[in-house]
């Protein structure tokens, strides 16, 4: 049988945020990010499609964008695993109208605690997810551990452009314009200032890698995407 996540406060805060903005969450998504977000995804899948996985799991899958999305790579099974039901349950309904529930599962589960035994898939991927991990390294460490050795990990997420005027147009609309109308929609005043807050704690581009490298992927490495604002990281885990 297999335990529980063990989840705690802070995770069951994070847990309760996406439960609150889940029947707006894909809206604002695509609102917010003028459908940017889609274009994102379109990426990371097409690195994806190069390593012509079978099984891939997808941590912190949300409303399972990313694992829909993935179906484009050829997989026979995609796994999505979250720590918010609501957000699940969203992901559930537009998987069953899309008729794929023979392709796609979605569990609860935490991404510190994954439910599956070592060198189980293909793949493991992440969009926007890492950010929320309580414990970074650890994070990475469980994906690392149930990806097949010679295999990758493929992460998107979130980064701060660095090039006038990029820099000071994102600044002004991450840090006032979301989050005034992310509020307002949602209804939750937390999470669309939640949002710019990790990014801006978040060791991104060679930081990042360096943690993956630490973490004993090999290869680790970052390509930024418009303009920087969001960046895709890969890692292999190694044949031995």
């Amino acid at each position: 049988m297999q335990k529980e996540p063990l989840i705690n406060k802070k995770k069951e805060a994070v847990a309760q945020m996406f439960d609150d903005i889940a029947p707006k969450y894909d809206f604002l998504n695509h609102l917010l990010s003028l459908n940017i977000d889609k274009l994102w995804r379109k990426k990371l899948i097409k690195l994806l499609k190069k390593e012509h996985p079978v099984n891939i799991l997808d941590v912190a899958t949300g409303t399972g964008d990313l694992a829909i999305a993935s179906l484009k790579a050829g997989p026979e099974k995609v796994t999505g695993i979250d720590i918010s039901i609501k957000m699940i349950e969203v992901g559930l309904r537009k998987i069953k109208e899309k008729q794929l529930e023979d392709k796609i599962e979605l569990l609860l589960a935490d991404s510190l605690e994954i439910p599956f035994k070592d060198n189980s898939f293909d793949a493991v991927m992440v969009a926007f997810g890492v950010r929320n991990f309580e414990n970074l390294e650890n994070g990475l460490l469980e994906m690392k551990r149930v990806i097949k050795p010679g295999k990758k990990a493929f992460i998107l997420e979130f980064s701060k452009p660095e090039r006038f005027p990029v820099k000071q147009v994102y600044n002004l609309y991450f840090h006032y314009i979301l989050p005034f109308f992310g509020k307002r929609i949602s209804k939750n005043s937390k999470a669309y200032s939640y949002l710019p807050d990790t990014v801006e704690k978040f060791p991104e581009a060679s930081k990042f890698t360096d943690i993956m490298t630490k973490c004993g992927y090999s290869n680790a490495n970052f390509k930024r995407l418009s303009f920087g604002i969001a960046t895709i990281y890969t890692g292999e885990k190694n044949n031995s």
